[in-house]
């Protein structure tokens, strides 16, 4: 006997309810489920790699650096370009009897990053120089004001990336230097507003390499 379509309507409502839709329905709704799954991942994908590109800062999401191209008039001084050979490790380096060289050259090696407390060789650090970080080199009889250094270094951010400390008898007593590529500047004493200065200008920016620690 046909059905008729009164009988049939309520066949499908009951079915509804109780779950048990047609295959094709269920298809449609799986369908959907996954289409809505695959926007949400695409979308979080695309802000990931948004995010991720922002964070970098400096050149195209590289390390972030300092905002000068060249010598900065007043921010330190200039010095000539002696040179950027490599020679073999233990070697002394001929710089022409200046204290403090920004240029020269070099051992193969650079220095590691971080605050020494005890000297490291001009042919080490020139390396560093080159690779465009900022060397900081002081003659602070106080463990006091060594603390005082570490302290405000640790307040310029670009030191984190870019910074090197090394103690370095060779200059007066209560002086603090700070040398890249090129550049040197001297302060007497823990002068953090000058030292900033020079990180602002010139860190990552000076040297022939650009290497982040």
């Amino acid at each position: 006997m046909p059905v008729s379509r009164r009988r049939r309507g309520r066949a499908a409502t009951r079915a509804a309810r109780s779950g048990n839709l047609p295959s094709s329905n269920r298809r449609k709704k799986t369908n959907k489920l996954y289409l809505a799954a695959s926007v949400v991942i695409a979308v979080l994908v695309i802000a990931s790699f948004a995010f991720a590109s922002g964070i970098g800062g400096g050149r195209s999401g590289a390390a972030p650096d300092g905002n000068a191209e060249e010598y900065v008039e007043g921010v330190g001084t200039q010095h000539d370009i002696l040179g950027r050979d490599h020679i073999d490790e233990g070697i002394t380096a001929d710089y022409g009897g200046i204290i403090l060289p920004t240029s020269g050259d070099h051992w193969p090696i650079p220095a590691q990053c971080g605050f020494y407390e005890e000297p490291l060789s001009d042919e080490r650090v020139v390396h560093n120089m080159e690779h465009g970080h900022i060397v900081v080199s002081y003659n602070l009889s106080l463990e006091s004001d060594v603390s005082a250094l570490r302290s405000a270094l640790n307040n310029i951010g670009l030191n984190d990336v870019w910074g090197l400390a090394r103690a370095y008898p060779e200059i007066p007593t209560g002086q603090v230097a700070l040398s890249t590529w090129g550049v040197s500047d001297t302060f007497l004493g823990v002068d953090e507003d000058g030292m900033r200065r020079f990180f602002d200008a010139y860190a990552g920016n000076l040297g022939e390499e650009r290497v982040p620690c």
